[in-house]
């Protein structure tokens, strides 16, 4: 799907607003999916209007884990600090996303896509850094963490070289669940038409223009649906498992030694 989602556009033949039928007409040979509220080729539309989605809840996603992971580590080495990270998390946890997006976006029109992103980010680091911050706490307390503070290690060496590659396994799971929450929180922006830079093809805006005819032609709906929801689980087992895996290679190489 983020394969298709990615080359749809240039593999499509024809413009993604061209009109193949009737109204929500059913699956035929000029239409796999049939056709949408306006005539157009739902198969087409959906090879159209994911890259978006996906782009965005990628940028999110990663800005989001690695934030997160820095804060994390620096709650685990300095707990004073931690207290304070803690508490600005917890306030923030409290502040729903939606009601977050619909104040940003509305009283800043122009922000567009930049809006969605960087309320999506902020609401994101908090419930994540947490997270982090109590798997770092015990990495924090060994003894060649402990050595390298001693040995007056800087601030980046001690948190990108001793503590975040020993958090591998978490980096990857919280990644692949944050692309999740923000493919939710994208999506249901574009879905309430806010970000207008993703443009009207797009699956959540699929799903809603479309909804009016779902007894008629389904895949006009479901095809987008399940779209979204097929990126968001796979990306969420893949990451889950390349979290697996390196976790397995750090235990084999501490055996080894």
């Amino acid at each position: 799907m983020v394969v298709a989602a990615v080359v749809g556009p240039w593999v499509v033949g024809r413009p993604v607003e061209a009109t193949v039928g009737v109204p929500f007409a059913g699956p035929g040979a000029g239409a796999w999916l049939g056709s949408d509220r306006l005539g157009r080729d739902v198969f087409g539309q959906v090879l159209h209007g994911g890259w978006g989605l996906i782009l965005v809840a990628a940028v999110i996603s990663v800005a989001v884990t690695g934030v997160a992971g820095v804060l994390g580590a620096v709650s685990a080495l300095w707990p004073r600090v931690g207290v304070v990270i803690e508490r600005c998390a917890d306030l923030a946890i409290l502040l729903p996303a939606v009601l977050a997006l619909l104040l940003v976006v509305l009283s800043w029109p122009s922000a567009g896509t930049l809006g969605v992103v960087l309320v999506a980010i902020a609401l994101g680091i908090p419930y994540s850094a947490r997270v982090f911050a109590a798997a770092a706490t015990g990495i924090a307390a060994t003894g060649y963490v402990e050595a390298a503070r001693l040995g007056g290690e800087s601030v980046g060496y001690l948190i990108f070289r001793e503590m975040l590659p020993n958090m591998r396994e978490l980096f990857f799971t919280q990644l692949g669940l944050r692309f999740v929450e923000a493919m939710y929180i994208v999506a249901t922006a574009a879905f309430l038409r806010l970000p207008t830079s993703l443009g009207s093809a797009n699956w959540a805006v699929m799903v809603r223009d479309n909804v009016s005819g779902i007894l008629l032609n389904p895949w006009a709906v479901l095809a987008p649906s399940l779209a979204i929801g097929i990126v968001a689980v796979s990306v969420n087992l893949l990451a889950a498992a390349l979290g697996h895996t390196q976790a397995g290679r750090t235990r084999s190489v501490g055996d080894r030694q």
